[in-house]
């Protein structure tokens, strides 16, 4: 089954690199105009010339937790393109790790600004502003994350667990029209989590898991994109795609008479 975009018009915000930009490449390459948004112009030129250019591709330098940044790129899709037909709330960061209760208040605040405050923001925005009369699919980019604990990412995962809980929200308020969905990633090799898969360190998680290998950013493009193009009765959902990380079975089982 081929799955199209053709006409459609998305968003993908952190879209210059990593999960970003596999979204962005599995859209274009299925039809869509593309809106890469990130912060730094030169890596968004960097991701439109790998893609291979074209009038199907655009970009916006912005942050994503800046209201007016939000609002210029959503006008800025549908001045250019005509419509904001899918939403990719992918831009994340993780300034802090350790222990949540060690976490900085400014850390803190930075990370609830990208990774939970900018998908509200993005999403209130494209629905008012083109979704609400006109239909069209949100997808949120949490992690795995966000289903346990973490000795070192606790704040992101906190925050990535909420993101999963407000995309059902979302869900529940906007359907019929619009549907708004949730991946959830496992370890991608991208530089982003570069520190927690680069060298013998990887090859070790991988192990762990039942696929037996670390995810690749096409990964989490092929499904976004099926839950784009093609998961018309699906909304609420958050997807993991981790390996099997969340089956995985940690040590030996003993059994006793």
């Amino acid at each position: 089954m081929e799955l199209r975009l053709d006409g459609q018009t998305a968003i993908v915000t952190g879209g210059s690199r990593g999960i970003g930009l596999g979204i962005s490449k599995a859209f274009h390459d299925a039809g869509a105009n593309v809106l890469l948004v990130s912060r730094k112009e030169e890596g968004l030129q960097a991701a439109v010339e790998e893609l291979g250019g074209g009038e199907r591709l655009h970009y916006l330098a912005a942050h994503v937790g800046k209201g007016e940044d939000a609002e210029r790129a959503i006008d800025e899709a549908i001045a250019h393109f005509g419509s904001v037909d899918v939403l990719v709330n992918n831009a994340a960061t993780n300034p802090h790790a350790g222990r949540m209760i060690d976490c900085d208040i400014g850390k803190l605040d930075k990370t609830w600004e990208v990774n939970l405050r900018g998908p509200f923001l993005w999403s209130q925005l494209a629905y008012n502003k083109w979704m609400k009369d006109n239909g069209g699919s949100i997808i949120n980019i949490s992690s795995v994350g966000g289903y346990k604990t973490s000795a070192a990412l606790g704040v992101y995962c906190m925050l990535k667990s909420t993101l999963i809980h407000m995309t059902r929200q979302m869900a529940g308020e906007l359907g019929p029209n619009v549907r708004v969905n949730a991946i959830a990633p496992g370890l991608i090799k991208t530089d982003f989590a570069r520190a927690l898969w680069e060298g013998e360190r990887g090859d070790m998680i991988a192990e762990r898991y039942p696929l037996k290998r670390l995810g690749e950013p096409s990964d989490i493009g092929e499904t976004a994109l099926w839950l784009a193009a093609n998961a018309s009765w699906v909304t609420g959902i958050c997807i993991p795609v981790e390996g099997g990380e969340l089956a995985s079975i940690e040590g030996e089982l003993e059994l006793s008479e």
